[in-house]
């Protein structure tokens, strides 16, 4: 038998909102240590790794290793019935062919139940290999959502570059380029962004950085490495699941961009970079 309760399951509606449109179908692997999930994207060029430690929630029973497939879209669709302060309680039988979910909310005095059923899913679970990356760069959720946000209206992809200092993001495309570059600060320190245009020219901007908006850079050696941004703009609607998002990076490897979630685990969601057009003529 497996039973999870969580006291405030917006925390849970949240993390189904931030991966639903990257994965359709994915197995849930319920053991003693939590609720997990790993999952590639149908093109298989980004990957979702969801942690709920056990510790985290308000009461967890799973009697043996229990997988339980399911549609991510329909599973995001009957959390949607829940209030954002409802407890919600999963439950599933050893071999039953069911998930059921449970909102209560005392203030209502009202209980909900929800039947979804499962499927089997064939999926090959992928070993995540332990990495020292040569780049980690903790900025603002919130920031870096803006960012590619603002880059994606120019460009389609994205170039890091991370140095000891600053992390700069770059794209181009039909209209002009953009540079954005956040220094590393600390509290009072000010921020500088760069944006070119072919209309404007260059325009830097100096803002102070407010608190929870600082740049912390832990760098092995230089880093730089261009992305596709419509990935990144999907990793970003897990922005309302902390504070501060972490981003590592390493030459040839997919980056990782992980969002904690307060005390129960993560979400990391991994990106390959993208070839650039003379490498891949080499090749």
């Amino acid at each position: 038998m497996f039973e999870a309760r969580i006291l405030q399951g917006s925390i849970l509606k949240k993390v189904l909102e931030s991966i639903k449109d990257l994965v359709t179908d994915a197995n849930f692997e319920c053991t003693a240590n939590g609720f997990a999930l790993q999952a590639m994207d149908s093109s298989h060029v980004s990957l979702v790794a969801l942690m709920l430690r056990s510790t985290g929630f308000d009461h967890y029973r799973c009697d043996r290793d229990v997988t339980m497939g399911m549609n991510l879209l329909n599973m995001s669709k009957m959390l949607k019935c829940a209030d954002n302060d409802d407890t919600i309680t999963m439950k599933a039988d050893d071999a039953g062919d069911v998930v059921t979910f449970m909102f209560e909310n005392p203030k209502a005095d009202k209980i909900s139940d929800f039947q979804m059923k499962l499927m089997d899913i064939d999926t090959e679970h992928l070993g995540i290999p332990d990495t020292e990356y040569e780049a980690t760069v903790k900025m603002s959720s919130n920031e870096f959502q803006r960012i590619c946000r603002d880059l994606s209206s120019i460009g389609d992809t994205v170039t890091i570059a991370v140095t000891k200092d600053s992390v700069k993001f770059t794209t181009s495309g039909d209209i002009g380029e953009a540079n954005i570059t956040c220094r590393r600060t600390s509290d009072g320190d000010m921020k500088e962004e760069k944006v070119k245009t072919e209309e404007d020219g260059e325009k830097v901007h100096n803002t102070k950085s407010s608190e929870g908006q600082n740049v912390d850079i832990d760098l092995q050696e230089p880093v730089t490495l261009t992305f596709a941004l419509r990935y990144l703009n999907s990793f970003c609607k897990a922005t309302s699941l902390c504070e501060n998002v972490r981003l590592q990076l390493s030459k040839e490897l997919p980056v990782v961009v992980q969002y904690l979630i307060e005390d129960m685990g993560y979400v990391r969601f991994y990106l390959a970079p993208k070839i650039e057009e003379e490498d891949a003529d080499e090749s």
